[in-house]
């Protein structure tokens, strides 16, 4: 009799001990609503346990207890608490792997000591033991990997799925593991350096695909900070320009004045008062960032022939801070200009810009012709075989979603365009 209860005490606690394993596992909320609902499932699983141990034997039941707890446990989880399936199977099949530790001390407790009261005491212990460790160092990292993707959580749900299968396989249903059959005693040691070199082949690709997203975020932020330090040349040169074009129109028309008689003289501060007037930026719009930014890319179009057409019809607010502005309208020209320098006739060289709104959207729209066809990568970016280039376009693209808007880039009718709307 005492050793019948000692057999559902421990079985109770092996229940117990897979099932909040399980939730922890598989992000399940810690609510009360859920805590109340675990403790009503934990004690229907045990009677459901009890009755087949009762009516079937021990024996019996350990053979049907993936029907009469792991495969319900797996539904729990999918229909009632919403969690993804795979989550909920490899959640499931790493707490059964999780509960051989217990196992172990019980067993090497049973070979120092042969009692059956300390036996249980000690399992006892080693499960709450067990428990407390998994959720302090354990529970975390493995739903961040199993929530990571698919993949991750499926590759990470073969070794918990394999012990499963081979535990049931050589130990319950047969006994080739204890009879000392070579391929079952084998299996596992194989089976764990199989998945140790994978592990160590995924883990040194996921490192290095981390190390480049680093450098791509390095090469990003410092293509933001050149931004900054441009547009802040350009506020700088404006602002120059506007002091020396305030003052120097007052001495040349005090000049023009007196030369009135010698008309060389006057010839020359007209022209002086000319160029005066062709550092001031261009207003194309009402926005004085874009204006600057704008009048600034023209300038640097003129000496290569290229044809700049400008369409802006921008608000003074936008969306956009003065860096990302800068950042984004100077990366998109940057590129055109640079893909126009490379067309032999002048007269091909073309960039077009329009700058609107639309259903209370801005809209940007850069068009340029090009000599060589643009190649695409797999995210619809364009993709440069220069060495050191292609970060500008991320940058773009980052700028535009930051905002909650879309972008594309795109060939069409011999044009390169590059379309956002925010």
């Amino acid at each position: 009799m005492i050793e019948t209860v000692f057999g559902l005490i421990r079985f109770a606690f092996s229940l117990f001990f897979g099932m909040v394993v399980s939730v922890l596992f598989a992000g399940i909320e810690s609510t009360r609503k859920n805590k109340l609902s675990l403790v009503f499932f934990c004690i229907l699983f045990l009677l459901a346990q009890s009755a087949c141990r009762w009516f079937l034997g021990a024996g019996m039941m350990s053979k049907l207890y993936p029907l009469i707890i792991h495969l319900p446990l797996i539904f729990l989880f999918s229909l009632y608490y919403k969690r993804q399936w795979h989550i909920s199977v490899v959640s499931v099949l790493s707490a059964y792997m999780c509960c051989q530790a217990p196992n172990w001390v019980e067993i090497l407790v049973g070979a120092l000591f042969d009692n059956k009261s300390v036996d249980l005491i000690c399992y006892i212990a080693a499960v709450f033991l067990s428990y407390y460790l998994l959720k302090k160092y354990v529970g975390r990292s493995v739903r961040q990997l199993m929530e990571k993707s698919v993949k991750f959580c499926l590759f990470f749900g073969m070794l918990p799925l394999f012990y499963y299968l081979f535990d049931y396989v050589t130990t319950i249903y047969t006994d080739m593991l204890y009879s000392g059959t070579k391929w079952a005693v084998q299996f596992m040691p194989s089976t764990i350096t199989i998945f140790y070199f994978i592990f160590i082949t995924l883990y040194h690709a996921e490192t290095q695909k981390q190390a480049m997203l680093q450098r791509e975020h390095d090469m990003l932020d410092m293509q933001f900070r050149m931004a900054q330090t441009e547009f802040d040349s350009m506020q700088h040169l404006q602002e120059k320009a506007a002091t020396y074009r305030h003052d120097l129109r007052h001495h040349f028309a005090l000049l023009q004045g007196l030369a009135s008689r010698e008309q060389e003289l006057r010839e020359y501060l007209r022209t002086a008062l000319s160029d005066i007037d062709a550092i001031t930026p261009v207003r194309y719009c009402e926005n004085e960032t874009v204006n600057l930014i704008l009048s600034a890319f023209a300038a640097k179009a003129q000496p290569s022939g290229i044809q700049f057409t400008v369409n802006a019809k921008l608000p003074e607010s936008v969306p956009f801070s003065d860096t990302e502005l800068c950042s984004l309208l100077s990366n998109a020209l940057e590129n055109a200009i640079h893909a126009c320098e490379g067309i032999p006739d002048s007269e091909k060289r073309l960039i077009k810009l329009r700058l609107y709104s639309k259903n209370n959207k801005q809209c940007i729209d850069v068009s340029n012709s090009y000599q060589k066809e643009p190649v695409f990568d797999e995210e619809g970016l364009p993709v440069s075989a220069e060495e050191g280039h292609g970060f500008g376009t991320k940058s773009m693209a980052h700028i535009v979603e930051k905002h909650g808007g879309m972008f594309q880039f795109s060939v069409k009718d011999g044009e390169f365009i590059f379309q956002a709307m925010v």
